[in-house]
Formats: structure tokens, C-alpha cells, sequence
């Protein structure tokens, strides 16, 4: 049996389980409280220690031990079924550490990759622009029917503290991806490809640091745009999306539009789908998957894209 440590954690504290010797503890979830987990783990480094994604509160954990100790994150909803597989209905968060710790014996799963220095402010960055764009969105709609002199001028003054404050984030998450050399790389690779643009190709980045270490499949699972089969017995459903990151979805709808008109390559997979009776929001979707898909083996090879020669 793999020495699996599982971890619940909350905005407050953090409770543990060792599989192995059935030990039980909790910490404060914060710096003092990492170091006396990480005591408590002790010289004896365990297999795997496996966590939920709860937004920013595992965000110190990875900070303090990626690299250190075996992280393994898993999505929420595949811990409780995987709860509910056992007969566990209980949800405390003594027992879903114990659950946490079961799962990851029970799957076999493998450590993820250490993290990458600033990847948490990179994506707090990108968070905060993405916050910024959608303001700016309702400030531009309110517009629409404002015909107070005053209301209108209190918009167009938060529209542009709204334009100065995303020129500031861009400039510090560049600066960010400048500093590391394989994600400046990266960063003149994508932006290569007709149809990325900076602010895309820092979003892919951000979105997906796994860019170019994955195959074509699993970075297209990883975007929640590799299509599910629905079939049971006799019947067989329309293949669906589903899961994945959303966010690295939204980065790439508006590149795969533009695409359609300036990257001959997806032009004319987007014509050969409509003409064979694809919906547009199909073929749209066949080409976020593909434009992924190109940047992934582009970023993999080390090389810029070149349009095809006749």
C-alpha cells in the first residue's frame, strides 16, 4: 500500500490523515501551520499527498511545499464519488481527509509537476484583468441607457481607471512571463500562430502551463474540448464538451473566429466542416480544439509557425 497522506483544507485549517499508521492531526492553514505539517510528515516523505482545488486556499500549500512533498490535486467532484463508491455518506472534514488519503492509494494516482515560480501571481494577475474586462463589459452595456450628464461622466471616468488598471496588469503579467525564458519562448511561439494575439498568448500561458508537455488528446481533455461519447446499449447520443478549463475555453473562442478568416490552414477545415453540415458552433469548436492542438506541438517543437508552402 502507497503511504498516502490526505488533506482537507479550509479558509482556517487543514486536517491530515496518514494512511499508513492511521494518524490523524489539524493545522491553521497558514505559515506557521504548513511548517508543523510539514514537521508532523516528518523525514519519512510519503508516496503521495493528495488535496481538493478550493480556489485560493490550497494556493499556500502549493506555495510553501510544491517540490518538497508529492502534491497530488484532485477535482472535488471526482473525491466524492469516489467517497460515494466506497458508502461514505459522512462529509466532515476528518473524514474526507481519510477519504483523500484512500483515493489516492486506491487510483495509483502519480505526484503533479512542481509548480512554477510566480504561477500563482500569474494567475492572480490574469484573475484580476479577467474581473476588469467584465466590469468594463457592464460599464459599456449601462451606457446604453444612461442620459444623466453626471452618470455618464462617473462612466466614462471608471472606464478609463478601468483602461489604465489593464494596461498595468498586462504590462507586470509580461513581465512575469519575460523573466522565465521557456515561457518567453512559449509567449513568441503562440504569438506566431494568425489568430493569437499577446493578450491570448498570455492567457494560454497562464490558463495552461502544461503547454507543449502533453499529446494532442490530452491537451484537448485538459480545455474541456476533446468531444464525449454518449452511448449505452442501443442507443448513441450526440457527442458532447465537457469539463475542462473554462477559462482557457474563453481565451481561445475569439482567436478560433479570427482564425476562420486570417490562418488559411483553419479556414479551410472550417469550410470543409460547414459544407459537410456541421453546425457553426460545431465547427467553431473543431477549431478552438485545433488551434490548441497546433499551438501544443508548436510549443513542443520549439518552432514558430510558417504558412504552408504550395
Amino acid at each position: 500500500m502507497k503511504d498516502s497522506i490526505g488533506l482537507d483544507i479550509s479558509k482556517a485549517t487543514i486536517d491530515a490523515f496518514r494512511l499508513k499508521t492511521a494518524e490523524v492531526a489539524q493545522f491553521p492553514n497558514s505559515a506557521a501551520g504548513l511548517r508543523s505539517l510539514h514537521k508532523w510528515i516528518g523525514m519519512q516523505k510519503p508516496d503521495l499527498v493528495v488535496y481538493e482545488a478550493t480556489g485560493a486556499y490550497h494556493a499556500a500549500l502549493e506555495r510553501s511545499l510544491s517540490g518538497i512533498l508529492p502534491l497530488v490535486k484532485v477535482n472535488p467532484l471526482q473525491a466524492r464519488r469516489f467517497a460515494q463508491a466506497r458508502g461514505k455518506r459522512a462529509k466532515t472534514d476528518a473524514v474526507d481527509a481519510r477519504i483523500l488519503a484512500s483515493m489516492g492509494a486506491a487510483l495509483d494516482l502519480s505526484p503533479d509537476a512542481p509548480i512554477e515560480e510566480n504561477r500563482h501571481a500569474l494567475r492572480e494577475l490574469q484573475v484580476a484583468r479577467m474581473a476588469l474586462i467584465k466590469e468594463r463589459t457592464r460599464v459599456l452595456n449601462r451606457q446604453k441607457t444612461q442620459t444623466l450628464a453626471l452618470v455618464k461622466r462617473l462612466s466614462n471616468g471608471r472606464l478609463e481607471q478601468i483602461k489604465r488598471e489593464l494596461a498595468e496588469i498586462e504590462k507586470a503579467l509580461m513581465s512575469l512571463l519575460t523573466a522565465s525564458p521557456r515561457r518567453k519562448r512559449a509567449f513568441d511561439i503562440l504569438c506566431s500562430i494568425p489568430g493569437i494575439g499577446r493578450v491570448t498568448a498570455m492567457a494560454i500561458i497562464v490558463e495552461c502551463p502544461e503547454i507543449g508537455t502533453l499529446n494532442r488528446k490530452q491537451i484537448a481533455s485538459l480545455a474541456g474540448l476533446a468531444p464525449m461519447t454518449q452511448q449505452s446499449g442501443q442507443w448513441r447520443g450526440r457527442a458532447l464538451i465537457q469539463g475542462g478549463r473554462k477559462f482557457l475555453r474563453d481565451a481561445l473562442y475569439m482567436p478560433a473566429i479570427v482564425s476562420i478568416r486570417f490562418n488559411p490552414d483553419l479556414s479551410q477545415k472550417y469550410r470543409a466542416l460547414t459544407e459537410a453540415g456541421k453546425p457553426a458552433k460545431v465547427a467553431l469548436t473543431a477549431l478552438m480544439r485545433k488551434l490548441l492542438e497546433l499551438a501544443n506541438t508548436l510549443v513542443h517543437h520549439d518552432r514558430e509557425w510558417v504558412p504552408k508552402t504550395a
